[in-house]
């Protein structure tokens, strides 16, 4: 079963210096129907103006990716770490018992354009921790990229949930395929452009719930971007 949540359906915030779509329930956005799905607490579509951004602010308990489409946005945090992210990379936060921290637009003439994730641990009161790290092009060119799980995988970023996530560009007329154990559940975002998913299409910023689906085949009706979230 395939659960479409369409772009046009969710929260919605506009503050000016940041324009935020809810995938799930967050801030002043509460819908009883839309809490999240499995661990997968948060998606957050945000674009950020030139020279803004959010000041320093606290979280604990949650595992938080950032996810970037366009643009770069710069990283502060109480436990030291200091980076600049950019499309093609992923940002790993587990803030844990707790850890303070910023994100601002360094641009003075660009906005920035991202997906913010929010992860349900699988216990809290963890160690905070922080990771980010590049994907090339080619790992993710027309295939699927492990780019985080809770299990140790070379290359991806450790996340504290039975969870992993992929990351795909596909080309117009590519497609992917994916094996889901049928005791799992999955939810794919479409990121950038269209794709068609056992028959169903999804259009930019669409994303979906996926249970009892044995095999997921992935179809690029254009060029596209998506993340795929594999879940207990």
């Amino acid at each position: 079963m395939i659960q479409i949540r369409k772009a046009g359906e969710r929260g919605h915030a506009n503050h000016g210096w940041l324009d935020s779509y809810h995938t799930f329930s967050f801030a002043d956005y509460h819908d009883p129907k839309h809490m999240g799905f499995r661990c997968l607490r948060v998606i957050n579509e945000d674009r950020i103006e030139p020279g803004k951004g959010f000041g320093t602010h606290g979280h604990r308990d949650m595992e938080i990716i950032t996810y970037i489409l366009e643009g770069e946005l710069e990283h502060r945090d109480s436990m030291g770490s200091g980076a600049v992210i950019r499309p093609g990379e992923v940002q790993r936060m587990s803030a844990g018992t707790g850890v303070t921290h910023s994100e601002f637009n360094p641009s003075r003439t660009n906005p920035v354009h991202l997906l913010q994730i929010w992860i349900l641990p699988e216990k809290n009161g963890l160690k905070p921790g922080y990771e980010q790290r590049a994907f090339k092009p080619e790992l993710r060119k027309n295939r699927l990229c492990l780019a985080a799980a809770g299990r140790p995988s070379a290359g991806a970023l450790k996340i504290h949930q039975d969870a992993s996530l992929y990351i795909s560009s596909l080309e117009k007329g590519k497609k992917v395929e994916y094996a889901i154990d049928m005791y799992r559940h999955a939810w794919i975002q479409a990121a950038r452009g269209s794709v068609q998913v056992n028959g169903v299409s999804f259009k930019e910023s669409d994303g979906a719930a996926v249970s009892g689906e044995k095999l997921l085949t992935i179809a690029a009706l254009s060029d596209a971007e998506l993340l795929l979230f594999d879940m207990a």
